[in-house]
């Protein structure tokens, strides 16, 4: 089977997200790096837990923007706020556990927790729960537990 993976477009920075993504995600491994003669990084090849990315560095007209994100399942409160205040460094927090950080890509920082709320058998607790991550930026397992419970 084929594997897909992602390719990224730096806008001229990524060497400096090479340096920025090692302080964020503890399992960050660089496969390769090409770089030109004075030294620019003009790809490079590396995991961010796991998921190996493609990254092209090249100054252009093509920007990341919100209609593609990378998605991090958090087992744990102390996840989320561990990769939120990571990446918002330099960033800008979104809505709904969404972020964009300083190179523009976007970002997901989602409780696995979550799932499981809006799956709720219960439709009330359920809608509870969306109703509850829709007024959020980081999201709050707490905050979103109490909001089904008080619905069921």
């Amino acid at each position: 089977m084929n594997a897909i993976t992602p390719c990224l477009w730096f806008a001229g920075d990524l060497g400096d997200a090479l340096e920025f993504y090692p302080t964020v995600f503890a399992d960050f491994v660089v496969h390769s790096v090409n770089s030109g003669p004075a030294g620019e990084v003009y790809t490079a090849e590396f995991e961010l837990n796991g998921q190996r990315l493609i990254a092209l560095n090249h100054p252009s007209d093509f920007r990341f923007n919100e209609s593609m994100s990378l998605m991090i399942s958090c087992a744990d409160q102390a996840e989320v706020d561990h990769y939120w205040d990571g990446l918002i460094q330099g960033g800008k927090p979104s809505q709904c556990g969404w972020l964009v950080d300083r190179f523009g890509l976007s970002w997901q920082v989602v409780p696995t927790r979550l799932h499981d709320l809006l799956n709720d058998p219960d439709p009330a607790r359920a809608q509870a729960a969306m109703n509850s991550m829709l007024s959020m930026t980081r999201l709050d397992i707490a905050t979103l537990e109490a909001a089904a419970a008080s619905a069921g």
